[in-house]
């Protein structure tokens, strides 16, 4: 290989000898550079800190969301397990009604006589059954709503079917026809009343009025003690 250089012309072996300076010092450039660069990359300490802290954050809001985002669906999911088992006799509830109604309707006609005997042993039979059926309804979560004359009106559990005069304020209740029921924070069936329109205005205000129990305009023919 030596006697090999030795015969090549002084020429080749220069142009060798320069690429390969060439190439070394190419190589030792890029290498340089590669350093130079790694280092300028090179993070310093409060930088590195500062970018675990924001990492961190990061991180503990991502965690507080989640945890927060799974206790709302755990409580959606408790109140829908809850409202399931409350209103799920709503509909049966609903039909029941009727029976209350009606003997609650029997009991007005028959406590209304004065009765001896059978007959009233079976009306106290009947006025047994009624409480029973409420008490049942109450235990299921079914309650009775029975407002009396001077009660505020409630839209959420009242049904206005008249307005008449009366001694109450205006507003209020004047009388109940038949009694509502709810089912937890819901109306099964809004009572039916009357609202009162105030006191009739005397005929020295300027306003024609008749006496109290005489028939004063549209709905105060209703019997408030019905």
């Amino acid at each position: 290989m030596a006697e090999k250089n030795d015969d090549q012309p002084i020429e080749d072996r220069i142009e060798e000898i320069e690429a390969a300076e060439a190439e070394a010092l190419a190589e030792a450039e890029a290498a340089e550079a590669a350093m130079a660069e790694d280092e300028g990359e090179a993070p310093s300490p409060e930088a590195a800190i500062r970018a675990l802290q924001a990492e961190l954050e990061d991180t503990r809001d991502r965690l507080l969301r989640a945890a927060a985002e799974v206790q709302n669906a755990r409580r959606r999911a408790e109140k829908e397990v809850k409202d399931a088992r409350q209103y799920a006799i709503s509909g049966f509830a609903g039909d029941i009604l009727n029976v209350a109604d009606n003997l609650s309707r029997a009991l007005h006609v028959a406590q209304s006589e004065s009765l001896e005997g059978p007959a009233k042993t079976l009306v106290d039979g009947v006025a047994l059954t009624e409480k029973t059926l409420l008490s049942t309804l109450e235990r299921h979560g079914v309650k009775r709503v029975e407002p009396e004359p001077g009660d505020p009106f409630d839209p959420n559990h009242h049904q206005a079917t008249t307005q008449i005069p009366s001694e109450h304020k205006t507003g209020t209740i004047a009388a109940s026809f038949a009694p509502g029921y709810v089912i937890g924070g819901r109306t099964l069936r809004a009572a039916m009343v009357a609202v009162s329109a105030g006191q009739p205005a005397s005929k020295e205000g300027g306003r024609s009025d008749t006496p109290q129990g005489d028939t004063a305009g549209p709905g105060s023919g209703v019997d408030v003690k019905a």
